[in-house]
């Protein structure tokens, strides 16, 4: 489906057709799983390693933690972003966003990320213009608050900070930092749920000062053997103090880790605005490696 005939459709109608859409794919993925042969787990792959655990798909981040000495190497291959608005166009772009991720300790994992190029372009009654340079980078770790081993309801706490290394317009602009309470658990057989709230002091608009954002994003997946899918509802305000601005999504998510593989997964995810504040729609591909 072309994005432009996408974007043109009303949010309401998005909405559906991306809740249908995930529907075929839940059923599609289960008669594949039904009428393939029994593979190899990936946790029997790899004995005495953690299951693989990647922060994407997704907007909620997961409590896992990486086990002790291990790095993993999670990618954005290509994420874009495009909203349509009273005449004036909007399209963002970043390629090879990154993150870091390797276990401290039985409950702890340090994390870096940085974005290596992203693109803005904006066209407003005819008039264009592109902005293009590297991110922001963060600074983080994740804390288990529950044991991280066993089964049942998994809390992680993990605060962050970004550091101004953004180029051309494409970053904050200056220091920020948050906190994060991941959370995920079963729910019925194969079937689990996730939920994030963040509080994070964001950069002023206008510059010189800061202010608090809020966002949540609760999802469910569905794993299918090797393969996960699933569907998150996310929202966030910002209080800026020049106007408070509300933000909201609904987005479906796959990923695949091939059971000859265990340390690697690949994913996919489409994201569709609920409110004119948020793009309209945006998409991305990336994998993510153990090592």
């Amino acid at each position: 489906m072309a994005v432009t005939s996408w974007i043109s459709w009303p949010r309401a109608a998005r909405a559906l057709a991306l809740g249908l859409l995930a529907s075929a794919t839940f059923s599609a993925a289960a008669k594949a799983q039904a009428a393939a042969p029994e593979a190899t787990s990936p946790e029997s792959a790899n004995p005495g390693a953690r299951p693989l655990c990647a922060d994407r798909p997704g907007k909620a981040t997961p409590p896992c933690i990486v086990d002790v000495g291990r790095l993993q190497v999670e990618v954005g291959l290509v994420d874009a972003a495009f909203q349509r608005q009273a005449g004036q166009h909007d399209d963002a772009y970043t390629l090879g966003q990154f993150e870091l991720r390797t276990g401290i300790s039985r409950r702890t994992e340090v994390e870096i990320g940085w974005t290596p190029w992203s693109i803005q372009r904006t066209e407003t009654a005819g008039v264009r213009s592109r902005q293009a340079g590297v991110g922001d980078l963060s600074l983080g770790f994740r804390t288990a608050l529950t044991d991280p081993d066993k089964d049942g309801l998994a809390v992680s706490l993990e605060p962050f900070v970004t550091a101004p290394t953004g180029t051309h317009g494409q970053g904050a602009g200056g220091w920020q930092g948050g906190l994060l309470l991941p959370m995920s658990g079963p729910l019925i057989k194969d079937v689990s749920f996730g939920f994030t709230p963040e509080v994070a002091v964001v950069r002023n608009a206008a510059g010189g000062g800061t202010h608090v954002a809020w966002s949540g994003a609760f999802g469910i997946s569905h794993a299918f053997g090797p393969a996960n899918v699933g569907l998150e509802v996310w929202g966030g305000v910002d209080e800026d103090p020049a106007a408070t601005t509300t933000m909201a999504s609904l987005d479906a998510t796959a990923a695949w880790t091939p059971a000859a593989t265990p340390d690697l997964q690949l994913d996919a995810g489409v994201n569709a605005g609920l409110n004119r504040n948020t793009p309209d729609v945006e998409l991305y591909v990336g994998v993510a490696r153990r090592f």
